[in-house]
């Protein structure tokens, strides 16, 4: 891929850092544009009939502009992912019925913020409360509520592997526990999370001339925001414009589509002005998408030398009250269920249910980790079971390079994986001899410090589920610089560095001379936005594709300003040149207006100096790594100190080490996070208890060792960079690494698993009765 020379595969300061620590860029509440403000009047019932809403104090009050309830803002219900049966569709407003505490009923638009907040605790509005579901694990039992009217259950997306024949409904019967010498059982729970971006949601609706908007959005995924959008909001596609201004952190809700943006889009419309939504914290934490929430319950056969004999999982799943992707999650963790592994049988069964509770959506890695949270911390049982040890039983069971490009059971096929290369690697970067031997040496002395020691290896799927296309353009101006689009959405990743990398990697034109133009639905004709690890093996590749059309034609322009032959063309210092002859050479200015020049440049040779493409990856592709973490128990009080984790993650050939390991620290905390510390809860009448930063705990950098990441590269064959994702992968090892740290502490004293987070006092309530 990489030229001699070349800057690709180099370290490279990100071109962003600036802006974002000095506070420079402009997010959506930054916009200096004159808008009326929104406020949101949100149930305080997790299910009710709304009887009546009393709106007239409200509407007197100094500044009001409107008071919108859905009898006069109508708006379709909205479908919220295509997979979703309509009947779930939500009212922008509620109709009659709240199903979740947070849900909207009215929003106020007054002149400023204070106003509109000041009018919205003024609506009165009359709750007739419902029955309420709030634990997941039991909304699918007979004689359970049912969130839905119409619907004979609250189980709203089923999945499984092997699938049900199309005909008569029936799955094959498969046993997947024949022949084993150990059953390993466990119940696994991966809690309820909050995204908790550093910047909270918002828009700005902007009417525009002849009826159409401009929709400013703190979002993942401009393009797809437009086609969801512009139906809800009665427009033509070419009549709406989205643009993602800076966006402070996305991590998978991000990319949900909200009816906030509808009613203040509606707002505008019928206002003819500008109207602005900023969501508070408190908001955030009720009405943003929250993440994984699912109960896995697996069972493990092995044999006594530690070979796999099958895999059995029941998964039940929270889509929260209005199902989104995150219903359909289970999917690809039924899909990635056989992890690394060769795992001959896979029976594995998921039931998606609605609660009164707070959407799920695609939190970063989304329906990944819970394959690798089942698999591994049930694999680690099943060492245990038999006596093996953990680094030993992975080793034992994984898909050799020969078998690649694999086709499994599960109905995904990976592209390219050393998984015993990654393992070596973490083994050795940790000591992990030594931090055996100085575990049993505590254990031996009574040590009422206790360390544990986990390892987890993974597979994650990156550019999923059809996400392998992707839209990325090159275009070289009169004064030398260039310009590219891409349909990707930068939010953090350091994509602008990255892909003007690319550039400068294939023209020789400065990094610095290249403009990055992203997230903005007039700017770029189309784009799936940023999500599920791809934008490097997709949107880079369009970049480089698109770079390398752009030199071939650079080529045969210089070729006629020098007299020479494009075969022998060659990049130089700012421009091209003839191979062995430097002196003769031109800058990509001077080809550039050649190109432009219809009077001069050779005939057969089309206008301008740009390429455009739509790239497709064909497939997804399979980053994969191990991690290893140590952690200490303290016996007496059940406090978790994790003292090390070490990650070697494999993302295929890596453009910028320093942006991948970027990625692996943060992906790291975040899972670290929900192994020791996060966990979205609700009372059993649905009524959140944790929803503010007071008491929702995220680390901070304080609570984290320096983390210790390497890589291993193995080349995806499925797009010309060689690249796979990153943004997901550390989050996804490290997870069941820490998980299984911390349950490996107290293994000894007879405590087989303890559920996350694995808090002090989920931890000492195990130690009490051990």
């Amino acid at each position: 891929m990489a030229a001699a020379g070349s800057i690709l595969g180099n370290p490279v300061q990100r071109r962003e850092d600036p802006g974002l620590l000095t506070g420079a860029n402009h997010y959506v509440d930054d916009l200096d544009i004159d808008a009326a403000r929104v406020a949101f009047v949100r149930s305080p019932e997790a299910h009710a009939d709304v009887t009546s809403i009393d709106t007239s104090e409200a509407e007197s009050m100094p500044g009001v502009l409107a008071v919108y309830t859905a009898d006069n803002l109508p708006a379709d219900a909205f479908q919220g992912f295509p997979m979703i049966d309509p009947a779930y569709n939500r009212p922008p407003l509620a109709t009659g019925r709240v199903r979740y505490v947070g849900d909207l009923v009215a929003a106020v638009v007054a002149e400023t913020q204070s106003q509109a907040n000041d009018a919205a605790e003024a609506v009165a509005v009359d709750y007739s409360p419902r029955p309420v579901v709030s634990d997941f694990e039991t909304a699918a039992d007979p004689g359970a509520p049912v969130v839905w009217d119409g619907q004979a259950s609250n189980v709203c997306f089923p999945f499984a592997i092997p699938a049900p024949d199309e005909e008569t409904g029936e799955r094959p019967s498969v046993d997947a526990l024949a022949g084993a010498d150990h059953v390993v059982s466990e119940r696994i729970v991966t809690q309820r999370l909050a995204g908790v971006p550093m910047e909270p949601n918002g828009c700005v609706a902007v009417p525009r001339d002849g009826g159409s908007m401009t929709l400013y959005l703190s979002t993942q995924a401009a393009h797809s925001m437009k086609e969801a959008l512009a139906p809800s909001l009665g427009l033509e596609a070419e009549q709406l414009r989205v643009v993602a201004p800076w966006v402070g952190g996305g991590f998978g809700p991000k990319a949900n589509c909200y009816v906030e943006y509808i009613v203040a889009g509606k707002a505008a419309q019928a206002l003819g002005r500008p109207v602005r939504w900023t969501e508070t914290r408190t908001e955030n934490m009720q009405s943003m998408v929250h993440g994984r929430a699912m109960v896995m319950n697996v069972d493990l056969g092995v044999r006594d030398d530690g070979g796999i004999v099958g895999l059995k999982a029941h998964v039940i799943a929270d889509a929260g009250a209005y199902p989104v992707i995150g219903a359909i999650l289970p999917l690809l963790t039924g899909m990635l269920s056989q992890a690394v592994y060769d795992i001959p049988v896979i029976d594995f069964v998921s039931q998606t249910v609605v609660t009164n509770t707070t959407p799920i959506g695609a939190y970063r890695g989304a329906g990944r980790p819970e394959a690798t949270q089942m698999v591994e911390r049930i694999l680690d049982k099943a060492a245990a079971a038999i006596g093996m040890d953990p680094a030993e039983i992975r080793r034992k069971n994984y898909l050799q390079p020969d078998a690649f490009p694999a086709a499994l059971q599960t109905g995904v096929v990976y592209d390219s994986g050393e998984y015993e290369r990654s393992l070596d690697a973490v083994l050795e970067a940790s000591g992990y001899a030594d931090l055996r031997a100085e575990q049993q040496a505590r254990r031996d002395s009574g040590d009422a410090k206790l360390l544990g020691i986990g390892v987890s290896s993974y597979v994650e799927i990156t550019a999923p589920v059809g996400l392998h296309v992707e839209y990325g353009s090159t275009e070289v101006h009169e004064d030398g610089t260039a310009t590219i689009r891409v349909g990707t959405s930068s939010h953090g990743q350091g994509h602008a560095t990255a892909f003007a990398q690319i550039v400068e990697g294939v023209l020789g034109i400065s990094m610095d001379d290249v403009t990055h133009v992203d997230a903005d639905t007039d700017e770029v004709p189309s784009g799936a936005g940023t999500l599920g690890s791809r934008s490097l093996q997709t949107a880079g590749s369009a970049v480089y594709l698109s770079s390398q059309a752009v030199l071939e034609k650079g080529k045969q322009l210089a070729a006629h300003l020098l007299e020479a032959s494009a075969d022998d063309i060659v990049v130089a210092e700012g421009g091209l040149a003839v191979a062995g002859v430097p002196t003769s050479s031109v800058s990509w200015a001077d080809i550039a207006k050649l190109a432009n020049d219809d009077s001069a440049r050779p005939s057969g040779i089309t206008a301008g100096l740009m390429a455009e493409e739509n790239f497709d990856g064909s497939d997804a592709t399979f980053p994969f790594g191990s991690h290893v973490a140590v952690v200490e128990v303290d016996q007496d009080t059940g406090e978790v100190e994790l003292l090390r984790h070490v990650a070697v993650d494999d993302c295929g050939t890596i453009m910028n080490p320093l942006i991948v390991n970027g990625q692996q620290h943060g992906g790291i905390a975040q899972g670290i996070a929900q192994a020791l510390y996060e966990h979205v809860e609700y009372d059993d009448d649905a009524n959140p208890l944790n929803a503010s930063m007071m008491d929702y705990l995220i680390p901070s950098a304080a609570e984290l060792p320096s983390f210790e990441v390497s890589n291993t590269e193995t080349a995806s064959p499925r797009n010309p960079l060689g690249a796979k994702g990153i943004g997901e992968s550390g989050t996804i090892g490290s997870t069941p690494a820490v998980h299984n740290a911390v349950c490996d502490a107290v293994a000894h004293l007879g405590i087989d698993h303890i559920d996350m987070p694995c808090s002090p006092q989920n931890v000492w309530r195990a130690l009490q009765n051990a």
